[in-house]
């Protein structure tokens, strides 16, 4: 009888989400036609909150003091499942853009679409002239006050725990002096694992972490970087991961 009710429960909880994802979410890309995506963020940022709710998740969001809500800057989040995006921008209060494959800008429609609300392409294969673009794109967009999200994991988590953390997003934090904010989703594995189809409704919580500096790091702190940053997500995770001391001028109190 549980098993049946679960059955029941996930397939109205995808129905709803899924019409109203089609419904919504081609209004919006229709708008984004003809008003600038970076102009209309309040429609958006609801239809990602509405599709967190539909989905049967009860958000909430803890903020460190030293969490600055009105500085630009690269959220680095653990991956968890398809409704990450959603659950991040429901949780940031910024205007915020992500990374996405280049080959993705090639999609009919959905590569248009990414290039008007403002992705940042990822070059595949990496080359040191995608990289410099990359690199300059994100930095025009946080010049622009648009600060951006990264999965340092590269890939969704399929046993619940945290994987490696990859350097990309640290040496570019590093390069463009752009301040990091660790971001852990807490609860969302038990919600929906990748590999299956079952929702779970339950509460996700989202923390949001003290703003790291990184104005007078080199080249040679990034990988001390990288390990304070995930030691710092993991901890709300009971990951076992420790956390690696910065030059004293990185870290911004609270």
């Amino acid at each position: 009888m549980k098993q049946a009710w679960t059955t029941i429960r996930s397939t109205a909880l995808w129905a709803a989400t899924g019409s109203y994802f089609f419904a919504v979410g081609a209004f919006l890309v229709l708008l984004g036609i003809v008003v600038d995506p970076a102009k209309n963020d309040r429609p958006q940022r609801w239809f990602f909150r509405n599709i967190v709710r539909l989905a049967g998740v009860r958000l909430k969001v803890r903020r460190a003091r030293g969490f600055d809500p009105n500085h630009t800057s690269i959220f680095v989040c653990n991956h968890v499942n398809l409704f990450d995006p959603f659950v991040v921008y429901t949780a940031i209060p910024q205007f915020l853009r992500g990374f996405e494959l280049e080959s993705h800008f090639t999609i009919p429609v959905y590569g248009w679409m990414m290039g008007r609300f403002g992705n940042i392409p990822v070059p595949d294969p990496l080359t040191r002239e995608g990289l410099a673009r990359m690199s300059l794109l994100a930095g025009e967009a946080l010049a622009r006050g648009t600060s951006l999200i990264v999965f340092a994991e590269g890939a969704r988590t399929r046993n619940g725990r945290m994987g490696s953390f990859k350097n990309g997003a640290f040496r570019l934090a590093v390069r463009l002096g752009a301040p990091i904010v660790p971001m852990s989703i807490v609860g969302s594995y038990e919600f929906f694992r990748t590999g299956d189809w079952i929702l779970h409704p339950r509460e996700v919580t989202v923390h949001l972490f003290d703003t790291i500096e990184t104005a007078g790091l080199s080249m040679r702190d990034v990988e001390a970087l990288r390990d304070r940053v995930r030691g710092i997500i993991g901890a709300p995770l009971g990951e076992n991961t420790a956390v690696v001391d910065l030059p004293a001028n990185a870290i911004r109190e609270a």
